[in-house]
Formats: C-alpha cells, structure tokens, sequence
C-alpha cells in the first residue's frame, strides 16, 4: 500500500483538459471533508517520498523548511512590522 498514490478509478489530469470540460471535471469531484483530507494526505506523502525519504537527500527539504520557516514567522510578526514602511527614521 502507497499513501501517496490513489487508488480509485482514474480521470483525465487538470492539465490536460479542455476549457470546455473544466466544469464537468470539478461536477466529477468528491467534495466531501473526507476526500479532501485524503487528498491533502496523497500530497503530503507525494512530498515525503520525493524530497525527505528517498535514499540520497539532497539540500531541498532543507530549503523548503527555511522557506517555509521564513514565511510562518513573517506572517505571526506580520502585525507588528506591518507600521513600519510608513516610518520616515526608524
């Protein structure tokens, strides 16, 4: 068993669609919290496999928890600095 994968019946992917069929492809979605939960768990495996697991690392998931570290801290203090680009002298 893969967590990252899906295993019901597969659909035509989002990128290859036509303008036309956008709608009837989301009418086709489950929209139900338990699917989107397993769709947010499929993504978070998908990344787990690919750039925290495999057997050689590299310095991505470094990167990406700087990143994401740098964007959470921003947006906590984002009340408090948000004043300042109106200052003349700090």
């Amino acid at each position: 068993y893969d967590p990252a994968r899906y295993y019901g019946k597969p659909d035509t992917p989002f990128s290859q669609l036509k303008l036309n069929e956008i709608g009837s492809w989301f009418g086709r979605r489950s929209k139900t919290p338990s699917a989107v939960a397993g769709a947010f768990s499929r993504a978070w495996w998908r990344w787990q496999h690919k750039y925290v697991q495999p057997k050689k690392v590299g310095m991505a998931p470094f990167y990406q928890l700087l990143v994401g570290s740098m964007v959470f801290f921003y947006a906590i203090n984002y009340g408090r600095i948000k004043h300042h680009k109106n200052y003349k002298y700090h």
